[in-house]
């Protein structure tokens, strides 16, 4: 089968927004490329070697390419999505060159080919990702193993942000909280927190691709009774409605209003049975988003919380972190960490 492989070459700053701009064009399959240059500092705390470069692409800038139909018009998807890579200036975002081209290929170079890069990786002390397809023996009992299959769709997990974010969940989870992981994806920090000794997960994502992955993915790892996975965003989860303005609707272009059935009323300091699992407030949120969805919502996740509870967020690109902190201040919480790899960060906040 034949496909369409559209590149655009930008930013490390954008990419996700880009990623997100090809999937609302349609895109069946989104990979990610970095810089490999041996000049980025590296976390090697867990043995991981970078003895050459991974590529040849320029420090701080991404390849991204996204997968469309042999039927699809390219020129009509370039014509849709130009304009829209460029528009991320007027938020803050550099797109860098924005150099979009398009070649067709056969499905078997894409959609196998990126697998022998994905190896069983320690990210933390105690947890270890590990392809389906790849074998491997923990190295002792306390070595927890997150099976991860996650498609062309969702990447590897392996991203500084999702290391960050693990790394977080392995410091604080003490055993027996409620979580609730926003914008799952895959699924791995939901999976990844039961692991380390959560009681339970609601996982919630907007994009039904991404709800479909991350139940496979728990189920791979045999977590159903443990997590379950939604359709939904935090303000429906908590009862309100959503008012993104137009520059919050392009941040998030997957974003939608409505309510789904199940959702409770808004909080009212009282507990609340959320119907998926967990009740509300719950001890922790996790959140790998972006730093521009990021602080549109620190004050749901504040109501969301026990007092006392952690918001952990990562995603947060190092010229967003004085964005996000003073989005977390200003709902009420408080900055107790911040821990970095390259150019990302992951906050870690209480709820007073």
């Amino acid at each position: 089968m034949l496909w369409h492989e559209l590149t655009v070459h930008t930013t490390e700053e954008a990419q996700e927004m880009i990623s997100n701009l090809l999937y609302e064009a349609g895109a069946g399959g989104v990979s990610i490329e970095e810089s490999g240059t041996l000049n980025k500092t590296r976390d090697t705390r867990y043995g991981e070697l970078y003895d050459e470069p991974l590529n040849d692409i320029p420090e701080g800038e991404a390849v991204i390419k996204g997968y469309y139909a042999e039927s699809v018009s390219m020129n009509d998807i370039i014509q849709e999505l130009a304009p829209r890579v460029a528009e991320l200036r007027e938020f803050g975002i550099d797109p860098g060159k924005a150099q979009i081209s398009w070649k067709t290929v056969d499905e078997d170079d894409w959609a196998h080919a990126w697998k022998q890069y994905f190896k069983p990786l320690r990210v933390s002390e105690r947890l270890t990702i590990k392809p389906t397809w790849e074998e491997y023996t923990p190295a002792g009992p306390d070595e927890k193993i997150i099976e991860l299959d996650p498609g062309m769709a969702f990447g590897t997990g392996t991203h500084p942000t999702t290391a960050l974010c693990l790394r977080a969940l392995e410091k604080h989870i003490r055993g027996g909280e409620e979580v609730i992981d926003v914008g799952t994806g895959s699924g791995i920090l939901a999976v990844g927190a039961v692991l380390l000794g959560a009681k339970s997960v609601l996982a919630l994502d907007l994009d039904p691709m991404a709800v479909d992955s991350a139940r496979e993915n728990v189920a791979l790892n045999r977590l159903q009774d443990s997590v379950a996975v939604r359709e939904s965003d935090l303000l429906s989860l908590l009862g309100g409605e959503r008012a993104l303005d137009t520059a919050a609707g392009a941040m998030w272009p997957s974003a939608r209003p409505g309510r789904p059935a199940e959702a409770e009323t808004a909080l009212d300091g009282s507990a609340s049975e959320t119907g998926h699992g967990v009740t509300l407030p719950v001890k922790m949120v996790v959140a790998n988003i972006l730093a521009e969805i990021i602080v549109l919502f620190t004050d749901d996740v504040y109501r969301a919380l026990q007092p006392g509870g952690l918001y952990i967020a990562s995603g947060i690109y190092k010229d967003k972190e004085e964005l996000v902190a003073k989005a977390l201040v200003s709902s009420g919480f408080e900055i107790m960490e911040i821990s970095r790899e390259e150019d990302w960060a992951a906050f870690t906040a209480g709820k007073r």
